[in-house]
């Protein structure tokens, strides 16, 4: 099922008949064609827990519902009443109400769930839990304290399998199998699973919250895994433990509710079922559903992106950058990781947009910056030096354990050459010479992935920065590559490197994205899946289209886009009145969770702007990427401290990458207080996102800039536009305005290079007029 629609999108008529039958009469349904082979039922539980033993279960009663139903539980007696109807904007779709009534008594301790019970279950059932879980994290995984690294020679190597670090999960093995989330560990609220023997796909949308706060959603398999149950609880109580970073097993302190007469409690959910012949019509069915749900998603208007890189140019520049040896450090410098990095953080990513939009004297930095890093950040390997610190110390990986000391992770030489690349084109664009040096340096490195996948046909996850021998294998950590591969054979004119990201991203497509995995793009976290790797296969595939043509990029391309957009948070959360966020006003829409492991969201993608989603909307047409897009690049300019928006004791142009919608680590709403890598994704928006897109042909705009803008006519020769700064300050707007003739060719990198700009005054309007031909 590609590119899946509204149009085609279909529930199946069984189901809903099926669930509605359930709702009327609460029994079991037998021999019956559907997702659950006639096996499922609807209950609802009462659970009562002890904190001081850690939420541990003490009474738990089970009831089968019909539409109105009354039982007692502990000293209370409750009304239960259950209503589902269809959707009026959607018939596909199917809207679900339980109602709890405490009418008498009370029940301390308590919470309450609706169960939805699965017969005839698999373990090759893929469920997924946006942004949380990928098929149900059902793989092994090792008890190593953050920043996790394998330590058991026999879990190291080329070909041994997805290792994960402990995380929430479903038990590959024997012994008890669950997952237990809060409604904010998921970037939109649900839960789905694809069922290969039944050629079905099943979803499960809810809202954050009621009156009692989170929710939580939850699976659990039975002991022979025959059998699951999905469930919504409210208020969320896990059971004994809840997860804190890289540890499933830290003590739970959540609260349950005490329960006394008039209390009334509501769980509202939305179901789809549909056919399904291959895991990616999982993706594609979310992809388009995601959004359906009555939620706020108001975007955050504050700050432009021109006052946002002043303030981060100026940062960079007084913080940053390290004179005496003439380079700028990914942070402030307080530990060798904060100092240099060639990639994934930093590094030579930030040095392009300072080259790009950065004034003179930036400009002459990032020069000395090129002639700092070729050729002594070159390893042995033909690599990149995984990182360095004091300007003349060079790291092969991590140190601080000495079996890793040379581990390098793979896609920082990745983003080191796609983004090193991309300045030599910019360079010659601006008639600033390209030194030999740093060309020899750049095809070293690329030679060095050549024989690495022509050696291996793989690129692992680390690899030895002396040798440039596999030490983790596996991963889709380089999936940055094959766009770096591309760019390296057009701009050296040799087609060896086009043929390996070829068939580098036919191996990415074979072996991890058809199985919906895409996993060890970050260093600390071992092979759990992540949004990092998987942005970064969005922009090999745009790229591998544009330089070939190959329609097949193209589809494969939107076929990640799908699965990357789970990784995007959906909807404003409501964070806790008292926390920072909620104080600061931010509107979560368009973060981007990291991974599975490090369950924050993040101000952006780590570390590109997402021009990739542009480049695909070019090409298709569809809105769903450029939607997509403009979700995550509008919201970023909120999370930068700037003069008009400062936190107390953070430096101007600090920005954090913690968008934190679970209790994973600092708090919900609260931040790591620090110069991060989104600062970077920021400054690369604002060169690579328009402010304001425009086709005028098509009668289309979108303002990806904190501008508003209206229509003021369309007629066949012309579009006029209204553009307004609702901001506290001045805006210099970038605007990419393309026909139908333009959008037909690639558009290729530095486009917003001298682009027709305006600008605006706080709360000044202009009138523009765009030309149809």
């Amino acid at each position: 099922m590609k590119n899946i629609t509204r149009l085609n999108k279909r529930i199946s008529l069984f189901l809903i008949c099926h669930v509605l039958f359930l709702f009327a009469q609460a029994e079991k349904i037998e021999n019956m064609d559907s997702l659950t082979s006639g096996k499922a039922r609807i209950s609802v539980r009462f659970n009562h827990y002890d904190y001081s033993l850690f939420n541990k279960l003490i009474k738990q009663k089970e009831v089968e519902v019909k539409t109105k139903t009354s039982t007692h539980f502990l000293e209370s007696q409750w009304d239960i009443e259950l209503k589902s109807n269809s959707v009026k904007e959607d018939p596909n779709a199917m809207d679900v109400e339980v109602v709890f009534y405490c009418k008498e008594g009370t029940a301390p301790e308590t919470a309450l769930s609706v169960d939805l019970e699965f017969d005839n279950w698999s373990t090759n059932n893929y469920v997924l839990m946006p942004g949380a879980a990928y098929n149900g994290n059902r793989f092994p995984s090792r008890r190593i304290n953050y920043s996790p690294k394998l330590l058991d020679p026999r879990d190291i190597g080329p070909d041994k399998g997805i290792i994960l670090s402990d995380i929430p999960k479903l038990n590959e093995g024997n012994g008890p199998s669950f997952i237990q989330q809060r409604s904010g560990d998921m970037t939109t609220p649900s839960i789905g699973f694809y069922s290969q023997g039944q050629q079905q796909g099943f979803f499960l949308l809810t809202e954050q919250a009621n009156q009692y706060g989170d929710y939580g959603i939850s699976i659990e398999e039975n002991r022979t895994r025959s059998r699951a149950s999905i469930s919504i609880s409210s208020p969320v109580v896990r059971e004994l433990y809840k997860y804190r970073i890289a540890d499933s097993r830290f003590a739970s302190d959540d609260k349950a509710a005490d329960f006394s007469q008039g209390d009334r409690v509501t769980i509202k959910f939305r179901i789809y079922s549909f056919p399904a012949n291959e895991i990616q019509d999982l993706f594609s069915c979310f992809s388009e559903i995601r959004k359906d749900l009555p939620m706020d998603r108001e975007p955050a208007n504050v700050l432009p992106y021109s006052s946002a890189f002043e303030v981060q140019e100026d940062k960079f520049n007084d913080l940053n950058f390290v004179p005496e040896w003439g380079y700028y450090s990914v942070g402030m410098r307080e530990n060798m990781f904060q100092d240099w990095q060639i990639g994934w953080t930093g590094g030579m990513i930030s040095t392009y947009p300072l080259l790009f939009e950065g004034s003179d004297s930036t400009r002459q930095n990032v020069i000395r910056n090129f002639d700092w890093l070729f050729p002594n950040g070159i390893s042995p390997s033909g690599f990149f030096w995984c990182s360095g610190e004091k300007g003349n110390i060079w790291h092969g990986g991590d140190p601080r354990k000495p079996h890793t000391k040379n581990w390098h992770l793979i896609r920082k030489s990745g983003d080191g050459l796609y983004y090193v690349i991309k300045q030599f084109l910019l360079m010659e664009k601006m008639g600033i010479p390209v030194k030999e040096s740093w060309k020899e340096g750049a095809k070293t490195v690329a030679n060095a992935f050549v024989n690495l996948w022509n050696t291996n046909h793989q690129l692992g996850q680390f690899v030895d920065n002396v040798t440039g021998e596999i030490q983790v294998g596996g991963s889709t950590s380089g999936g940055i590559t094959p766009a770096a591969l591309s760019l390296a054979s057009n701009y050296f004119n040799n087609p060896e490197y086009l043929t390996a990201a070829r068939e580098i991203g036919g191996y990415f497509h074979e072996n991890y994205i058809k199985k919906g995995l895409t996993c060890g793009g970050p260093g600390d976290a071992l092979q759990n899946f992540d949004s990092e790797s998987c942005y970064a296969l969005v922009e090999s595939y745009a790229v591998l289209y544009e330089t070939t043509g190959e329609k097949k990029w193209l589809e494969i391309g939107e076929e990640i886009a799908r699965q990357f957009s789970t990784w995007v948070i959906s909807y404003n959360y409501e964070f806790p009145e008292n926390s920072l966020y909620a104080k600061k006003g931010i509107h979560s829409i368009g973060a981007v969770n990291a991974n599975t492991q490090n369950k924050h969201g993040s101000p952006g993608i780590c570390t590109h702007s997402g021009s990739g989603l542009l480049k695909l909307y070019r090409a298709t047409g569809d809105k769903f990427y450029i939607d997509l897009l403009y979700d995550i690049a509008h919201n970023i300019p909120q999370y930068l401290v700037h003069p008009l928006r400062p936190i107390e004791g953070v430096p101007n142009g600090f920005m954090t990458e913690r968008v934190n919608t679970t209790d994973w680590l600092e708090g919900i709403g609260e931040i790591m207080y620090g110069s991060t890598w989104a600062e970077t994704s920021l400054m690369l928006t604002y060169i690579e996102i328009p402010g304001l897109y425009v086709q005028p042909d098509r009668s289309f705009f979108k303002a990806f800039d904190n501008i508003e803008v209206d229509k003021v006519n369309d007629t066949e020769s012309r579009l006029v536009l209204k553009v307004t700064n609702p901001t506290e300050t001045t805006a210099k707007v970038k605007i990419l305005s393309e026909n139908e003739s333009d959008i037909k060719l690639p558009l290729g990198h530095n486009y917003l290079l001298n682009a027709h700009g305006i600008h605006l005054e706080p709360g000044e309007s202009k009138v523009l007029t765009f030309r149809k031909r």
